[in-house]
């Protein structure tokens, strides 16, 4: 989405992105950014989810998208071609089974130097439009799709998402089957409280929340209830830890609110992991989600994140809280391989 419909060249610098943009309106970030292919590199973030995205809205339809599925399916295959064009150039590499997933880890393990790595990406659909039938679902599995979050925002073709709300129709349910005998993960988030449980009813394959955060802390239907949680927990699911800013302290209103005025700081974030942890009862179902790339910048981010990197003073800030060094790396990195381990094996 960022290289497509933002027209960021991600093999470049932060600074030459926001120096490109630093005169263009037409997206709130502009020269805001965070995320770059080299950021990552020097953070030591050597693998993450990338997601393919294409909403289909209908024409009386609030918030933006594409006027029809097949317009939608198109968009996420200029995601695809994107995908592949940075393979071929050495940029990233797509981890799609175990196997591939441990020589990737390796590779950024044992390595000197992370400079010209390349970084694994595990390919992500991030709400269903998109999906013409489900032909196209076996498609794209073909192609390397291993998660699926059936809704984004609104009412969806297959799920209800983010500040809509209705029960799962017969094709969320017909989604969740074939995703079932394909066991490509589903993805809770963004899910609305009666497609969420729908779906923890209907789905028998692995469960994540790629990024999510906490409804106790900050009140909305965006966010997981404890119920939510402690079932996706008994799914042995891990959470990814968003930081849009808005999802992270509540009171926050967009568009006005900035990191500024509210103080909001990174730091913010381990309210989120502490409430999750302390229902688990451990640190196992906890991981970095960001969402860093989400359609937002600085303008909404912890006002002490500059860049993607900087999401490297979470360990410092969990030791501070009392966190060991195990229940750290399991929250850093861990818990997500553990998950994958399980989920592929």
């Amino acid at each position: 989405m960022n290289a497509l419909e933002w027209n960021r060249d991600l093999t470049q610098e932060l600074s030459t992105i926001r120096e490109r943009e630093k005169n263009m309106t037409d997206k709130p970030d502009r020269g805001l950014g965070v995320v770059s292919f080299p950021e990552m590199r020097r953070a030591n973030i050597g693998m993450c989810v990338g997601t393919q995205i294409g909403r289909f809205v209908k024409p009386d339809s609030l918030i933006p998208g594409w006027n029809s599925q097949a317009q939608a399916w198109a968009q996420t295959q200029g995601q695809v071609a994107w995908y592949n064009a940075m393979e071929e150039a050495g940029e990233i590499v797509q981890i799609r089974d175990f196997p591939a997933l441990q020589q990737h880890l390796a590779l950024w393990q044992n390595a000197e130097s992370k400079e010209n790595l390349p970084i694994g990406y595990i390919l992500s659909l991030e709400g269903a439009d998109s999906l013409i039938s489900l032909k196209n679902l076996e498609i794209a599995y073909e192609y390397g799709l291993r998660a699926v979050g059936p809704a984004h925002y609104g009412p969806g073709v297959y799920a209800y998402g983010t500040d809509a709300s209705q029960p799962l129709s017969q094709k969320g349910k017909d989604l969740l089957k074939a995703m079932d005998d394909l066991n490509i993960i589903l993805d809770a988030t963004h899910l609305c409280d009666l497609a969420f449980w729908d779906a923890m009813d209907i789905y028998t394959g692995p469960v994540w929340a790629s990024h999510n955060l906490v409804r106790e802390i900050v009140p909305h239907n965006r966010q997981f209830s404890d119920d939510m949680i402690r079932e996706l927990l008994n799914r042995k699911a891990v959470i990814g830890m968003a930081f849009d800013a808005w999802m992270m302290i509540p009171g926050w209103i967009r568009g006005k609110s900035t990191p500024q005025s509210t103080g909001l700081k990174i730091e913010h974030v381990a309210q989120h992991i502490d409430h999750i942890c302390q229902i688990a009862g451990n640190a196992k179902h906890v991981g970095i989600g960001s969402d860093l790339d989400g359609a937002y910048g600085k303008e909404q981010s912890p006002g002490d994140l500059d860049s993607i990197g900087d999401l490297q003073t979470i360990p410092d800030i969990l030791r501070k809280r009392g966190y060991s060094e195990n229940d750290i790396e399991q929250i850093m990195w861990r818990n997500w391989v553990d998950f994958l381990e399980r989920a592929w094996n």
